[in-house]
């Protein structure tokens, strides 16, 4: 049994979900080609606390650390948050637009947000990401392919460069690719259709 799928309403099952008020109806539904990586921790280098998913849902105490002052008013959500153990927590539906993106663009469109799911890994540019993390990122990603057509995965840095830089150096991205190609042949032995029509997934 795969330990992600995502239903037709766009929630998975194997994510947590926590939903949120921080999301839209996206402009074109049937367009959601774009996977985009990022990396988070709040306060920043801190892990396990609720501080991520309070700021997403709109519920941060911004009294509860100096650093969240300058939160304040700011309203994001991101479509899924993969802890550093694994476990994988769905604040919007992916059919819905998540609030993860801003200024940004790829491949001559702006407005990445309308096309794209957003993946928050907990994490800091700073630090290696953990095995369970890439494991869980890459059957996730076998997952959304599952039910829709993405095309390319890129980092928060490659489409809005110079504004954003995560999920940054630490980031493994032969890593996330070579464990993709390995659940894809695992499908291949099945002589799953999935293999012909997302071998050609485009990592940076």
């Amino acid at each position: 049994m795969p330990r992600f799928a995502l239903d037709a309403a766009g929630w998975c099952a194997g994510a947590h979900p926590y939903p949120t008020p921080h999301a839209d109806a996206r402009p074109d539904p049937a367009d959601i080609s774009l996977l985009v990586v990022h990396n988070v921790s709040l306060p920043a280098g801190q892990f396990g606390g609720p501080h991520v998913s309070d700021l997403f849902t709109g519920r941060l105490d911004y009294n509860a650390h100096p650093a969240f002052a300058g939160l304040r008013g700011l309203r994001v959500s991101s479509h899924f948050f993969v802890r550093r153990d694994g476990r994988v927590i769905q604040y919007v539906s992916a059919n819905d637009r998540a609030w993860h993106a801003g200024l940004s663009r790829f491949r001559g469109r702006d407005k990445c947000n309308d096309f794209s799911i957003g993946i928050e890994l907990e994490g800091t540019e700073s630090q290696p990401f953990e095995p369970a993390q890439y494991a869980a990122l890459a059957e996730l990603t076998l997952a959304l392919c599952r039910r829709y057509r993405l095309r390319d995965v890129r980092g928060h840095e490659h489409i809005a460069p110079g504004r954003k830089t995560d999920p940054g150096p630490c980031f493994n991205w032969e890593n996330y690719k070579d464990l993709w190609g390995a659940l894809l042949k695992e499908k291949a032995v099945g002589g799953s259709p999935l293999v012909a029509a997302h071998a050609e997934l485009h990592f940076p």
